[in-house]
């Protein structure tokens, strides 16, 4: 005999969650007696007994808690679909960038997606903290660094080095004294308390790295090069400061690079089916 009375099933486990048909009836605005009719209404269904009736509220028998993770697994799977028909219907795309990046690498290159892919529809969200991906609704994100993340899944996008960059003044301190002791006289600006780029740097330098009360931290790369050009200290940048190289608000200051840092293509976990991901993807592949 087929069963009928799926939507006890949802009553079902409500109750399961609550353990009382009081609190269960409070939750879905209905009555006490209406909870335990739908109950004996599915028991009588089912042929065998779901709840052990207790002084005080109910509790699963062996066969309830068989049932109530079946039914939850079918309830996800089912909310799943919905949420993934609803994100298909809008076809909205949505990637995570930093505003330096945006401004210096992806916006003159968005035209020619939108006009290969008319059919996508893409939101840009700026973030300056690139951590909480799915917390923020991001599909895709572009980080820099060196791929060394364990809370996404990645690809490399390009390698983009990073090496150290100054105003005219720490150019001349450099000239003058030698990379080590001048810059221990020069902030280091970072993105963030515990970033590891500094040291990274240091070592591949050859130079000793010790910790410093000095650093400045400003996560915003934009507000960060801008810092640098008003002398506030120096940063580890790439080569999208080319602009501010070539007008000489910049100066590189050393020849040893990063070399194994550059920007990733991250996934959050639990990333969207959404097929306009890999459109997106493989897009930026083709001209990264």
């Amino acid at each position: 005999m087929r069963f009928r009375t799926y939507d006890n099933l949802r009553t079902f486990s409500v109750v399961a969650r609550h353990g009382s048909f009081s609190a269960a009836a409070e939750t879905l605005h209905l009555t006490k007696g209406a909870i335990s009719h739908q109950m004996r209404q599915l028991e009588a269904e089912l042929g065998f007994v779901v709840f052990r009736r207790l002084p005080r509220g109910v509790a699963l028998t062996p066969a309830g808690q068989e049932l109530l993770a079946t039914s939850l697994s079918a309830f996800e799977i089912i909310e799943q679909q919905i949420d993934e028909q609803r994100r298909s219907a809008t076809r909205t795309l949505t990637i995570g960038v930093t505003t330096y990046f945006a401004s210096r690498w992806l916006s003159p290159r968005l035209m020619d997606f939108m006009r290969l892919h008319p059919d996508v529809r893409l939101r840009i969200q700026p973030m300056i903290d690139l951590l909480d991906l799915k917390g923020e609704g991001v599909d895709l994100a572009v980080r820099w660094g060196n791929g060394n993340w364990n809370d996404v899944a990645i690809e490399p996008l390009f390698a983009c080095p990073a090496w150290p960059c100054g105003d005219k003044n720490a150019l001349h301190l450099v000239q003058e004294y030698g990379i080590e002791e001048a810059f221990e006289h020069l902030t280091l600006l970072r993105d963030r308390q515990d970033s590891n780029a500094w040291s990274h740097w240091y070592q591949a330098a050859n130079l000793p790295y010790k910790q410093r009360a000095d650093t400045l931290i400003i996560p915003d790369p934009n507000v960060r090069a801008q810092a640098v050009i008003d002398g506030q200290g120096i940063a580890l940048n790439d080569t999208l400061v080319s602009p501010e190289i070539k007008a000489g608000l910049l100066h590189r200051l050393s020849d040893i690079e990063l070399s194994d840092y550059g920007y990733f293509l991250a996934y959050p976990a639990g990333a969207s089916a959404n097929p306009d991901i890999g459109i997106f993807a493989n897009w930026l592949h083709g001209i990264g």
